[in-house]
């Protein structure tokens, strides 16, 4: 029986439970729409990853796109699985990357108002930071450097160091093990889709919020399990200070 079933059942029994939350160790962050702005660069580069490899501009360009916008925050190569065979959704996943990283370079990204203080706060707190994201590795590195936060975070993954993407919490929970974080429940996930809030849920996290920043809607957000919703990734300092 996990901590959230366990409260139900002596609630359930009529009982009284005091449970006072351990000291929050670490935050778990999505990158793209949840700590940093990308203004659609993702959609664009899926769009033309999926051209590049043969896809024809119609209908079913347009079936992939809805397929991917609905399932956004998973891999990106588990995106392209969806909507193709095995090996052009590897080829269209490496058109992806380079395409993404190119427009990385002549647009920019830049962080939400307040994400950089934030983090800054929290590791002089002793407060640990890790960034997940559904990008490989080359590319979450290439954004790392983009926003000069080699020294600002504690740890980055992608699927690929973790074993699974989201919505398996498999990130998270690698995330705390090499962190050695003592307990889940002192664990804060964020993220702007679905898929992060299933994600973190699964992780057993003690805060699971989502943020309005990114993909997702918070109509659509409200339809995954989760403790919170913000309007911003800045604002989960107020959330575990209220838990």
């Amino acid at each position: 029986m996990d901590y959230r079933s366990l409260i139900a059942f002596h609630r359930s029994k009529g009982s009284t439970m005091h449970v006072a939350p351990p000291d929050w160790e670490l935050l778990v962050c999505d990158m793209a729409g949840t700590a940093f702005s990308d203004d659609g660069l993702v959609i664009e580069a899926f769009r033309a990853a999926l051209l590049d490899t043969g896809l024809p501009d119609g209908p079913e360009l347009k079936a992939a796109l809805a397929s991917f916008d609905g399932n956004r925050g998973r891999s990106k190569l588990d995106a392209f699985r969806d909507v193709l065979p095995e090996e052009r959704a590897r080829a269209a996943n490496e058109a992806f990357e380079r395409r993404y990283e190119e427009l990385v370079a002549k647009v920019g990204i830049k962080a939400f108002p307040g994400v950089e203080d934030l983090f800054v706060r929290l590791r002089t707190a002793g407060v640990r930071i890790a960034l997940i994201t559904g990008f490989a590795e080359r590319t979450r590195e290439t954004l790392v450097d983009a926003l000069g936060w080699r020294d600002t975070v504690d740890l980055t993954l992608s699927p690929s160091d973790a074993g699974r993407g989201r919505p398996f919490p498999d990130m998270i929970l690698t995330a705390a093990l090499r962190l050695q974080i003592t307990d889940m429940h002192a664990v804060a996930v964020v993220g702007d889709t679905r898929s992060d809030l299933l994600a973190g849920w699964r992780s057993g996290a003690g805060i699971v919020a989502g943020v309005t920043t990114g993909a997702h809607t918070r109509a659509t957000l409200e339809t995954a399990p989760h403790t919170h919703l913000l309007d911003s990734l800045a604002g989960i300092e107020t959330a575990t200070t209220t838990r």
